[in-house]
Protein backbone atom coordinates (compact mmCIF):
# COMPACT_ATOMS: atom_id res chain seq x y z
CA UNK A 1 0.00 0.00 0.00
CA UNK A 2 1.20 3.87 -0.77
CA UNK A 3 0.23 5.51 1.75
CA UNK A 4 1.46 8.17 0.94
CA UNK A 5 -0.75 8.80 -2.08
CA UNK A 6 -3.37 7.32 0.19
CA UNK A 7 -2.80 10.23 2.11
CA UNK A 8 -2.92 12.94 -0.21
CA UNK A 9 -5.81 10.91 -1.83
CA UNK A 10 -8.27 11.91 1.00
CA UNK A 11 -6.73 14.78 2.18
CA UNK A 12 -5.88 16.35 -1.02
CA UNK A 13 -6.74 20.08 0.44
CA UNK A 14 -4.63 19.36 3.53
CA UNK A 15 -1.17 21.15 3.00
CA UNK A 16 -0.13 22.34 7.00
CA UNK A 17 2.17 19.50 8.70
CA UNK A 18 2.58 18.26 12.71
CA UNK A 19 5.43 20.87 12.44
CA UNK A 20 3.58 23.77 11.26
CA UNK A 21 1.52 23.03 14.31
CA UNK A 22 3.47 23.00 16.79
CA UNK A 23 5.31 25.74 15.78
CA UNK A 24 1.69 27.74 15.96
CA UNK A 25 1.45 26.45 19.34
CA UNK A 26 4.66 26.25 20.85
CA UNK A 27 5.18 24.60 24.50
CA UNK A 28 4.14 27.35 27.24
CA UNK A 29 6.27 29.55 28.62
CA UNK A 30 6.71 31.47 31.95
CA UNK A 31 5.21 28.93 34.20
CA UNK A 32 7.05 27.57 37.43
CA UNK A 33 8.35 23.95 37.47
CA UNK A 34 5.59 21.30 38.85
CA UNK A 35 2.94 24.17 37.10
CA UNK A 36 -0.48 21.75 35.99
CA UNK A 37 -1.58 23.28 33.13
CA UNK A 38 -5.85 21.21 33.02
CA UNK A 39 -8.77 22.20 31.43
CA UNK A 40 -12.89 21.77 31.23
CA UNK A 41 -13.98 20.43 28.41
CA UNK A 42 -17.84 19.40 28.86
CA UNK A 43 -20.52 18.62 26.09
CA UNK A 44 -22.54 21.95 25.40
CA UNK A 45 -26.00 19.12 26.32
CA UNK A 46 -27.60 21.99 27.94
CA UNK A 47 -27.35 19.90 31.56
CA UNK A 48 -24.85 21.36 33.48
CA UNK A 49 -24.87 18.67 36.78
CA UNK A 50 -22.89 18.33 39.81
CA UNK A 51 -19.89 16.01 38.58
CA UNK A 52 -19.26 19.29 36.29
CA UNK A 53 -18.66 21.24 39.12
CA UNK A 54 -16.32 18.62 40.87
CA UNK A 55 -13.62 18.35 38.19
CA UNK A 56 -14.22 21.82 37.61
CA UNK A 57 -13.06 22.35 41.63
CA UNK A 58 -10.45 19.66 40.86
CA UNK A 59 -9.15 20.94 38.15
CA UNK A 60 -9.26 24.40 39.56
CA UNK A 61 -7.61 23.41 41.93
CA UNK A 62 -4.62 21.80 40.81
CA UNK A 63 -4.04 24.26 37.94
CA UNK A 64 -3.69 27.53 40.49
CA UNK A 65 -2.52 25.98 43.51
CA UNK A 66 0.47 25.28 41.16
CA UNK A 67 0.84 28.52 39.40
CA UNK A 68 -0.41 26.70 36.09
CA UNK A 69 -3.25 26.98 33.79
CA UNK A 70 -6.95 26.61 33.57
CA UNK A 71 -8.83 26.96 30.39
CA UNK A 72 -12.34 25.85 28.93
CA UNK A 73 -12.55 24.02 25.77
CA UNK A 74 -16.37 23.17 24.54
CA UNK A 75 -16.19 19.71 23.15
CA UNK A 76 -19.00 20.27 20.58
CA UNK A 77 -18.31 17.57 17.58
CA UNK A 78 -21.53 16.09 18.48
CA UNK A 79 -24.19 17.70 16.57
CA UNK A 80 -26.81 15.41 17.66
CA UNK A 81 -26.89 15.91 21.16
CA UNK A 82 -25.93 19.82 21.33
CA UNK A 83 -28.54 22.19 22.57
CA UNK A 84 -28.74 25.54 21.26
CA UNK A 85 -27.44 28.05 23.59
CA UNK A 86 -25.72 25.57 25.88
CA UNK A 87 -22.57 26.98 25.62
CA UNK A 88 -23.53 30.36 26.96
CA UNK A 89 -25.11 28.04 29.43
CA UNK A 90 -22.12 26.50 30.45
CA UNK A 91 -20.33 29.31 30.32
CA UNK A 92 -22.75 31.09 32.76
CA UNK A 93 -23.22 28.22 35.12
CA UNK A 94 -19.38 27.69 35.68
CA UNK A 95 -18.63 31.16 36.40
CA UNK A 96 -21.50 31.30 39.11
CA UNK A 97 -20.14 28.84 40.71
CA UNK A 98 -16.19 30.60 40.76
CA UNK A 99 -14.68 28.16 38.14
CA UNK A 100 -12.34 30.95 36.89
CA UNK A 101 -10.67 30.28 34.08
CA UNK A 102 -7.50 31.85 32.80
CA UNK A 103 -8.25 31.32 28.66
CA UNK A 104 -10.52 29.45 26.41
CA UNK A 105 -13.80 29.61 25.74
CA UNK A 106 -16.04 33.15 26.41
CA UNK A 107 -19.27 34.34 25.28
CA UNK A 108 -19.10 34.82 21.67
CA UNK A 109 -15.55 33.73 21.33
CA UNK A 110 -12.26 33.18 22.60
CA UNK A 111 -9.66 34.59 25.01
CA UNK A 112 -5.85 32.80 24.82
CA UNK A 113 -3.57 31.65 22.19
CA UNK A 114 -4.46 28.47 22.05
CA UNK A 115 -7.57 28.03 20.34
CA UNK A 116 -10.15 27.75 18.99
CA UNK A 117 -11.47 26.50 21.66
CA UNK A 118 -14.44 25.26 20.35
CA UNK A 119 -13.49 21.57 18.68
CA UNK A 120 -16.25 22.31 15.98
CA UNK A 121 -14.17 24.88 14.61
CA UNK A 122 -10.66 23.02 14.79
CA UNK A 123 -11.52 20.46 11.87
CA UNK A 124 -8.30 21.77 9.81
CA UNK A 125 -6.57 20.74 12.86
CA UNK A 126 -7.54 17.30 13.45
CA UNK A 127 -6.83 16.73 9.31
CA UNK A 128 -3.14 17.00 9.64
CA UNK A 129 -2.74 14.31 11.87
CA UNK A 130 -5.47 12.20 10.44
CA UNK A 131 -3.43 12.97 7.39
CA UNK A 132 -0.52 12.23 9.56
CA UNK A 133 -1.52 8.95 10.52
CA UNK A 134 -2.82 7.66 6.96
CA UNK A 135 0.86 8.54 6.07
CA UNK A 136 2.49 6.05 8.31
CA UNK A 137 -0.34 3.31 7.87
CA UNK A 138 -1.93 3.92 10.91
CA UNK A 139 -5.35 4.76 9.79
CA UNK A 140 -7.62 4.02 7.01
CA UNK A 141 -11.07 4.84 5.14
CA UNK A 142 -13.41 2.66 5.85
CA UNK A 143 -16.98 2.74 3.43
CA UNK A 144 -19.25 0.58 5.62
CA UNK A 145 -22.38 1.91 5.51
CA UNK A 146 -25.04 1.36 8.77
CA UNK A 147 -26.57 -1.89 7.35
CA UNK A 148 -23.12 -3.46 6.85
CA UNK A 149 -21.83 -2.78 10.61
CA UNK A 150 -25.32 -4.13 12.15
CA UNK A 151 -24.51 -7.34 9.99
CA UNK A 152 -21.40 -7.56 11.63
CA UNK A 153 -22.82 -6.85 15.30
CA UNK A 154 -25.23 -10.18 14.35
CA UNK A 155 -22.45 -12.02 13.61
CA UNK A 156 -20.23 -11.04 16.31
CA UNK A 157 -23.39 -12.32 18.55
CA UNK A 158 -23.61 -15.48 17.04
CA UNK A 159 -20.36 -16.60 17.35
CA UNK A 160 -19.97 -15.29 20.98
CA UNK A 161 -17.40 -12.41 20.19
CA UNK A 162 -16.67 -9.18 21.92
CA UNK A 163 -18.67 -6.47 19.53
CA UNK A 164 -16.48 -4.26 17.56
CA UNK A 165 -14.87 -3.70 14.14
CA UNK A 166 -11.09 -5.62 14.40
CA UNK A 167 -10.18 -8.55 13.22
CA UNK A 168 -11.49 -10.09 10.56
CA UNK A 169 -14.57 -8.26 10.98
CA UNK A 170 -12.29 -5.47 9.75
CA UNK A 171 -13.41 -5.29 6.10
CA UNK A 172 -11.78 -1.94 4.90
CA UNK A 173 -8.41 -2.34 7.23
CA UNK A 174 -6.65 -4.05 4.05
CA UNK A 175 -8.42 -3.19 1.44
CA UNK A 176 -6.43 -1.83 -2.16
CA UNK A 177 -6.14 1.65 -2.80
CA UNK A 178 -8.00 0.66 -6.32
CA UNK A 179 -11.26 -0.11 -4.18
CA UNK A 180 -10.50 2.88 -2.02
CA UNK A 181 -10.48 5.17 -5.20
CA UNK A 182 -13.59 3.81 -6.56
CA UNK A 183 -15.58 4.15 -3.67
CA UNK A 184 -14.55 7.12 -3.39
CA UNK A 185 -15.38 8.11 -7.05
CA UNK A 186 -18.68 6.63 -6.89
CA UNK A 187 -19.35 9.51 -3.80
CA UNK A 188 -19.27 6.87 -1.10
CA UNK A 189 -18.91 8.67 2.27
CA UNK A 190 -16.38 7.09 4.42
CA UNK A 191 -15.09 7.19 8.31
CA UNK A 192 -11.20 7.44 9.05
CA UNK A 193 -10.39 4.56 11.49
CA UNK A 194 -7.13 3.78 13.39
CA UNK A 195 -5.18 1.26 12.73
CA UNK A 196 -5.26 -1.04 16.39
CA UNK A 197 -2.20 -3.07 16.58
CA UNK A 198 -3.44 -3.99 20.11
CA UNK A 199 -4.74 -7.50 21.55
CA UNK A 200 -7.03 -8.12 24.19
CA UNK A 201 -4.22 -11.05 25.36
CA UNK A 202 -2.37 -8.16 26.67
CA UNK A 203 -2.70 -6.63 29.92
CA UNK A 204 -0.92 -2.97 30.00
CA UNK A 205 0.10 -0.86 33.86
CA UNK A 206 -0.92 2.23 34.08
CA UNK A 207 -0.69 4.74 36.90
CA UNK A 208 -3.63 7.40 37.65
CA UNK A 209 -3.01 9.94 40.23
CA UNK A 210 -6.31 9.13 42.23
CA UNK A 211 -6.78 5.67 41.88
CA UNK A 212 -3.07 4.50 41.95
CA UNK A 213 -1.55 1.38 39.46
CA UNK A 214 -4.28 0.34 37.19
CA UNK A 215 -4.02 -2.85 34.76
CA UNK A 216 -6.07 -2.66 31.96
CA UNK A 217 -6.63 -4.77 28.72
CA UNK A 218 -4.81 -3.76 25.54
CA UNK A 219 -7.60 -1.54 22.90
CA UNK A 220 -7.71 -4.18 19.69
CA UNK A 221 -10.79 -1.95 18.23
CA UNK A 222 -10.36 0.03 15.22
CA UNK A 223 -11.69 2.98 16.41
CA UNK A 224 -13.68 5.79 14.30
CA UNK A 225 -11.35 8.76 14.63
CA UNK A 226 -13.00 10.54 11.64
CA UNK A 227 -16.83 10.78 11.20
CA UNK A 228 -17.98 11.10 7.74
CA UNK A 229 -18.74 14.27 7.87
CA UNK A 230 -15.23 15.17 8.65
CA UNK A 231 -15.54 15.98 12.15
CA UNK A 232 -13.64 13.97 14.57
CA UNK A 233 -15.07 11.84 17.52
CA UNK A 234 -13.88 12.63 21.06
CA UNK A 235 -10.94 10.38 21.07
CA UNK A 236 -9.21 11.48 18.55
CA UNK A 237 -9.90 15.23 19.69
CA UNK A 238 -9.06 15.15 22.79
CA UNK A 239 -5.56 13.79 21.72
CA UNK A 240 -4.49 15.93 19.21
CA UNK A 241 -6.15 19.06 21.57
CA UNK A 242 -4.72 17.85 24.76
CA UNK A 243 -1.09 17.90 22.80
CA UNK A 244 -1.81 21.19 21.28
CA UNK A 245 -2.93 22.87 24.40
CA UNK A 246 -0.32 21.53 26.67
CA UNK A 247 -2.43 20.00 28.86
CA UNK A 248 -0.22 18.49 31.56
CA UNK A 249 -3.13 16.63 33.76
CA UNK A 250 -6.41 15.28 32.55
CA UNK A 251 -9.31 15.38 35.32
CA UNK A 252 -12.75 13.34 34.58
CA UNK A 253 -14.93 10.86 35.61
CA UNK A 254 -14.10 7.32 36.05
CA UNK A 255 -16.60 6.07 33.43
CA UNK A 256 -13.73 7.15 30.93
CA UNK A 257 -11.99 4.30 31.99
CA UNK A 258 -12.68 1.80 29.36
CA UNK A 259 -11.94 4.02 26.83
CA UNK A 260 -7.70 4.46 28.42
CA UNK A 261 -5.91 1.62 26.24
CA UNK A 262 -7.42 3.46 22.92
CA UNK A 263 -6.49 7.11 24.25
CA UNK A 264 -2.84 5.83 24.99
CA UNK A 265 -2.42 4.18 21.87
CA UNK A 266 -3.38 7.36 20.06
CA UNK A 267 -1.10 9.22 21.81
CA UNK A 268 1.91 7.26 21.67
CA UNK A 269 0.60 6.30 17.21
CA UNK A 270 0.68 10.86 17.19
CA UNK A 271 4.07 10.89 18.92
CA UNK A 272 2.58 12.80 22.15
CA UNK A 273 3.46 11.98 25.58
CA UNK A 274 0.26 11.65 26.77
CA UNK A 275 -0.88 13.96 29.71
CA UNK A 276 -1.59 12.68 33.71
CA UNK A 277 -4.50 11.40 34.29
CA UNK A 278 -7.20 11.32 37.42
CA UNK A 279 -9.87 9.60 37.28
CA UNK A 280 -12.56 10.28 39.25
CA UNK A 281 -14.82 8.04 41.14
CA UNK A 282 -18.84 8.61 40.93
CA UNK A 283 -20.80 10.85 43.13
CA UNK A 284 -23.35 8.77 45.15
CA UNK A 285 -26.01 8.81 47.31
CA UNK A 286 -27.45 6.15 50.10
CA UNK A 287 -31.00 4.20 48.35
CA UNK A 288 -32.12 2.63 51.50
CA UNK A 289 -29.10 0.27 52.55
CA UNK A 290 -27.27 0.40 49.25
CA UNK A 291 -25.42 3.40 47.39
CA UNK A 292 -26.08 3.97 44.04
CA UNK A 293 -24.85 6.96 41.15
CA UNK A 294 -26.92 9.87 41.35
CA UNK A 295 -29.22 9.85 38.51
CA UNK A 296 -30.21 12.62 36.45
CA UNK A 297 -34.09 10.65 36.17
CA UNK A 298 -34.10 10.56 40.01
CA UNK A 299 -32.54 13.27 41.64
CA UNK A 300 -32.46 16.51 41.01
CA UNK A 301 -29.80 17.68 43.10
CA UNK A 302 -27.75 16.30 40.16
CA UNK A 303 -28.61 19.36 38.29
CA UNK A 304 -26.61 22.88 38.89
CA UNK A 305 -30.02 24.41 38.61
CA UNK A 306 -31.04 22.94 41.83
CA UNK A 307 -28.99 24.90 43.89
CA UNK A 308 -29.11 27.98 42.22
CA UNK A 309 -33.42 27.57 42.28
CA UNK A 310 -33.04 26.51 45.82
CA UNK A 311 -30.91 29.11 46.99
CA UNK A 312 -27.27 27.63 48.47
CA UNK A 313 -24.44 30.07 48.52
CA UNK A 314 -21.69 29.43 46.27
CA UNK A 315 -19.47 29.42 48.82
CA UNK A 316 -21.22 26.86 50.51
CA UNK A 317 -21.46 24.18 47.74
CA UNK A 318 -17.88 25.30 46.89
CA UNK A 319 -16.96 24.58 50.61
CA UNK A 320 -19.13 21.12 50.40
CA UNK A 321 -17.49 19.96 47.45
CA UNK A 322 -13.83 20.20 49.43
CA UNK A 323 -15.53 18.17 52.03
CA UNK A 324 -16.86 15.90 49.58
CA UNK A 325 -13.50 15.59 47.80
CA UNK A 326 -10.69 16.08 50.17
CA UNK A 327 -10.83 13.86 53.49
CA UNK A 328 -8.89 16.19 55.45
CA UNK A 329 -10.82 19.14 54.33
CA UNK A 330 -13.03 19.32 57.71
CA UNK A 331 -10.03 19.07 60.11
CA UNK A 332 -8.92 22.00 57.88
CA UNK A 333 -11.79 23.85 58.27
CA UNK A 334 -12.07 23.10 62.18
CA UNK A 335 -8.60 24.26 62.47
CA UNK A 336 -9.07 27.30 60.15
CA UNK A 337 -12.64 28.19 61.11
CA UNK A 338 -12.74 31.78 59.55
CA UNK A 339 -9.84 30.81 56.72
CA UNK A 340 -10.59 31.69 53.27
CA UNK A 341 -11.06 27.72 50.91
CA UNK A 342 -8.22 29.35 48.89
CA UNK A 343 -6.24 28.57 51.97
CA UNK A 344 -6.53 24.84 51.74
CA UNK A 345 -4.25 22.57 50.07
CA UNK A 346 -6.11 20.90 48.11
CA UNK A 347 -4.32 17.50 46.84
CA UNK A 348 -5.43 14.39 44.29
CA UNK A 349 -4.32 11.97 47.30
CA UNK A 350 -6.77 12.53 49.10
CA UNK A 351 -9.36 11.86 47.02
CA UNK A 352 -11.45 8.86 47.38
CA UNK A 353 -10.92 5.97 44.56
CA UNK A 354 -14.13 4.62 44.56
CA UNK A 355 -16.19 8.02 44.52
CA UNK A 356 -17.55 10.32 47.11
CA UNK A 357 -21.08 10.62 48.99
CA UNK A 358 -23.09 12.92 48.10
CA UNK A 359 -24.72 13.69 51.60
CA UNK A 360 -27.91 16.50 51.02
CA UNK A 361 -28.62 17.09 55.17
CA UNK A 362 -24.41 17.75 55.60
CA UNK A 363 -24.54 20.00 52.93
CA UNK A 364 -27.40 22.27 54.38
CA UNK A 365 -25.41 22.02 57.55
CA UNK A 366 -22.68 23.70 56.13
CA UNK A 367 -24.57 26.26 54.47
CA UNK A 368 -26.30 26.81 57.58
CA UNK A 369 -22.50 27.55 58.80
CA UNK A 370 -21.53 29.39 55.61
CA UNK A 371 -24.61 31.90 56.07
CA UNK A 372 -24.29 32.20 59.81
CA UNK A 373 -20.97 33.67 59.44
CA UNK A 374 -21.86 36.31 56.42
CA UNK A 375 -22.39 39.54 57.93
CA UNK A 376 -26.11 41.68 58.00
CA UNK A 377 -25.26 42.95 54.50
CA UNK A 378 -23.83 40.26 52.70
CA UNK A 379 -27.08 38.02 53.29
CA UNK A 380 -28.69 41.20 52.34
CA UNK A 381 -26.93 41.21 48.80
CA UNK A 382 -27.38 37.58 48.94
CA UNK A 383 -30.97 37.09 49.61
CA UNK A 384 -32.14 40.17 47.10
CA UNK A 385 -29.97 38.63 44.42
CA UNK A 386 -32.02 35.24 44.77
CA UNK A 387 -35.49 37.03 45.33
CA UNK A 388 -34.74 38.74 41.89
CA UNK A 389 -34.70 35.66 40.23
CA UNK A 390 -37.29 33.11 42.01
CA UNK A 391 -39.43 35.14 44.10
CA UNK A 392 -40.37 39.16 42.79
CA UNK A 393 -43.10 39.37 45.08
CA UNK A 394 -40.41 38.61 48.42
CA UNK A 395 -37.91 40.67 46.45
CA UNK A 396 -40.03 43.73 46.26
CA UNK A 397 -40.55 43.30 50.11
CA UNK A 398 -37.02 42.75 51.00
CA UNK A 399 -35.40 45.91 49.32
CA UNK A 400 -38.35 48.32 50.23
CA UNK A 401 -36.41 49.22 53.45
CA UNK A 402 -32.71 47.81 52.65
CA UNK A 403 -31.80 49.29 56.14
CA UNK A 404 -34.54 47.46 58.11
CA UNK A 405 -34.10 44.11 56.31
CA UNK A 406 -30.34 44.44 57.25
CA UNK A 407 -31.83 44.92 61.06
CA UNK A 408 -33.51 41.56 60.32
CA UNK A 409 -30.57 39.85 59.16
CA UNK A 410 -28.62 41.14 61.80
CA UNK A 411 -30.33 39.62 64.67
CA UNK A 412 -28.45 36.98 66.31
CA UNK A 413 -25.45 37.27 64.16
CA UNK A 414 -22.04 37.32 65.23
CA UNK A 415 -20.44 36.49 68.04
CA UNK A 416 -19.16 32.52 68.64
CA UNK A 417 -22.32 30.96 68.39
CA UNK A 418 -24.26 32.88 65.50
CA UNK A 419 -27.97 31.95 64.66
CA UNK A 420 -28.22 29.39 62.47
CA UNK A 421 -32.11 29.44 61.12
CA UNK A 422 -31.57 29.12 57.51
CA UNK A 423 -29.55 26.51 55.01
CA UNK A 424 -31.03 28.33 51.62
CA UNK A 425 -32.64 31.52 50.65
CA UNK A 426 -36.04 29.77 49.32
CA UNK A 427 -36.67 29.46 53.19
CA UNK A 428 -36.52 32.84 53.85
CA UNK A 429 -40.15 33.67 53.33
CA UNK A 430 -40.93 31.02 56.08
CA UNK A 431 -38.64 32.26 58.21
CA UNK A 432 -38.72 36.16 58.24
CA UNK A 433 -42.02 36.50 56.00
CA UNK A 434 -44.01 37.98 59.46
CA UNK A 435 -41.50 40.90 59.37
CA UNK A 436 -44.44 42.08 56.19
CA UNK A 437 -47.67 42.52 56.50
CA UNK A 438 -48.29 40.98 52.96
CA UNK A 439 -46.55 37.65 54.02
CA UNK A 440 -47.70 37.47 57.68
CA UNK A 441 -50.55 34.76 58.97
CA UNK A 442 -50.78 33.14 61.96
CA UNK A 443 -49.70 29.47 61.09
CA UNK A 444 -49.11 27.38 64.21
CA UNK A 445 -50.82 27.63 67.38
CA UNK A 446 -50.33 27.29 71.06
CA UNK A 447 -50.63 24.08 73.15
CA UNK A 448 -54.25 23.01 73.80
CA UNK A 449 -53.77 22.66 77.53
CA UNK A 450 -53.44 26.38 77.61
CA UNK A 451 -56.97 28.27 78.23
CA UNK A 452 -57.80 30.45 74.98
CA UNK A 453 -59.47 32.90 77.54
CA UNK A 454 -56.11 32.79 79.78
CA UNK A 455 -53.82 33.35 76.45
CA UNK A 456 -56.18 35.75 74.78
CA UNK A 457 -56.20 37.90 78.14
CA UNK A 458 -52.14 37.55 78.45
CA UNK A 459 -51.74 38.94 75.18
CA UNK A 460 -54.14 42.01 74.90
CA UNK A 461 -52.63 43.23 78.31
CA UNK A 462 -49.77 42.80 77.53
CA UNK A 463 -50.62 45.26 74.15
CA UNK A 464 -51.69 47.76 76.77
CA UNK A 465 -48.19 47.75 78.58
CA UNK A 466 -45.97 47.59 75.74
CA UNK A 467 -43.02 50.67 75.44
CA UNK A 468 -40.53 49.83 72.77
CA UNK A 469 -38.47 52.45 74.99
CA UNK A 470 -37.61 49.53 77.33
CA UNK A 471 -34.81 48.01 77.91
CA UNK A 472 -34.35 44.21 77.56
CA UNK A 473 -34.65 44.30 81.33
CA UNK A 474 -37.21 46.16 81.40
CA UNK A 475 -39.23 44.36 78.99
CA UNK A 476 -39.01 40.78 80.05
CA UNK A 477 -39.54 42.11 83.71
CA UNK A 478 -42.88 43.08 82.20
CA UNK A 479 -43.24 40.04 80.73
CA UNK A 480 -42.93 38.11 83.42
CA UNK A 481 -45.36 40.06 86.07
CA UNK A 482 -47.74 39.60 83.38
CA UNK A 483 -47.67 35.92 83.74
CA UNK A 484 -47.35 35.89 87.34
CA UNK A 485 -50.82 37.79 87.84
CA UNK A 486 -52.35 34.88 85.16
CA UNK A 487 -50.69 32.31 87.51
CA UNK A 488 -48.04 31.14 85.48
CA UNK A 489 -44.48 30.84 87.01
CA UNK A 490 -42.47 34.02 86.83
CA UNK A 491 -39.13 31.84 87.85
CA UNK A 492 -38.04 28.64 85.71
CA UNK A 493 -36.31 26.76 88.14
CA UNK A 494 -39.55 27.36 90.25
CA UNK A 495 -41.93 26.01 87.49
CA UNK A 496 -39.56 22.88 87.04
CA UNK A 497 -39.05 22.13 90.97
CA UNK A 498 -43.34 21.92 91.36
CA UNK A 499 -45.15 22.60 87.79
CA UNK A 500 -48.56 21.59 89.02
CA UNK A 501 -48.45 24.74 90.88
CA UNK A 502 -48.53 26.83 87.79
CA UNK A 503 -50.84 26.97 84.65
CA UNK A 504 -47.68 27.36 83.04
CA UNK A 505 -43.92 29.12 82.33
CA UNK A 506 -43.05 32.72 81.47
CA UNK A 507 -41.48 30.89 78.63
CA UNK A 508 -45.46 29.52 77.89
CA UNK A 509 -46.28 33.49 78.20
CA UNK A 510 -43.35 34.60 75.91
CA UNK A 511 -44.50 32.19 73.18
CA UNK A 512 -48.29 33.51 73.47
CA UNK A 513 -46.55 36.48 72.33
CA UNK A 514 -44.48 35.64 69.58
CA UNK A 515 -47.15 33.61 68.50
CA UNK A 516 -48.90 36.62 67.95
CA UNK A 517 -46.36 38.87 66.23
CA UNK A 518 -44.67 36.16 64.37
CA UNK A 519 -47.36 33.44 63.64
CA UNK A 520 -45.12 30.92 64.59
CA UNK A 521 -43.75 29.16 68.06
CA UNK A 522 -40.10 29.56 67.01
CA UNK A 523 -38.66 33.24 65.63
CA UNK A 524 -35.27 35.58 66.12
CA UNK A 525 -34.92 36.81 69.51
CA UNK A 526 -38.29 38.56 70.16
CA UNK A 527 -36.75 41.98 71.85
CA UNK A 528 -35.05 42.71 68.55
CA UNK A 529 -38.07 41.87 66.64
CA UNK A 530 -40.68 43.55 68.08
CA UNK A 531 -38.19 46.76 67.84
CA UNK A 532 -38.07 46.15 64.26
CA UNK A 533 -41.66 45.52 63.84
CA UNK A 534 -42.64 48.73 65.95
CA UNK A 535 -45.13 49.24 68.21
CA UNK A 536 -48.09 50.66 65.68
CA UNK A 537 -47.73 47.00 64.29
CA UNK A 538 -47.09 45.15 67.66
CA UNK A 539 -49.83 46.56 69.22
CA UNK A 540 -52.62 45.81 66.49
CA UNK A 541 -50.83 41.99 65.95
CA UNK A 542 -51.80 41.65 69.86
CA UNK A 543 -55.15 42.78 69.88
CA UNK A 544 -56.24 41.26 66.95
CA UNK A 545 -54.89 37.88 67.76
CA UNK A 546 -56.15 38.14 70.95
CA UNK A 547 -59.40 38.84 69.21
CA UNK A 548 -59.12 35.69 67.14
CA UNK A 549 -59.26 33.91 70.45
CA UNK A 550 -62.73 34.79 71.64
Amino acid sequence: MDYEYLANLLFPEVTDTPEDLEKRFPPREGLPEGAVVTRMAPSPTGFVHLGNLVQGLTSERLAHQSGGVLFLRVEDTDSKREVKGAVEVLIETLKHYGIHFDEGAVMGGDSGAYGPYRQSRRAPIYHVYAKKLVREGLAYPCFCTEEELKEIHEEQEKENANFGYFGKWAKWRDRPVEDIEQMIAAGHKWVLRFRSTGSIENKIKFTDLIKGEIEITENDIDHVLLKSDGIPTYHFAHAVDDHLMRTTHVVRGDEWLSTLPFHLQLFRALGFRPPKYCHIGPLMKMDGNSKRKLSKRKDPELALTYYRAEGFPIEAVYEYILTVLNSNFEDWRRANPDAPTDDFRFSYKKMNPAGSLFDGAKLRDVSKNVIGKMSAERVYELAAGWAAEFDPEFHAALTRDRDRTVAVFAIGRGGKKPRKDFAVFSELKDYMGFFYDEFFAIKETFDPKFAPADVAAIVSEYAEMYDPADDQTAWFDKIKNLGAAHGFAADMKEYRADPDAYKGSVADVSNFIRLALTGKNSSPDMYAVMNILGKQTCVARLLAFAESLK
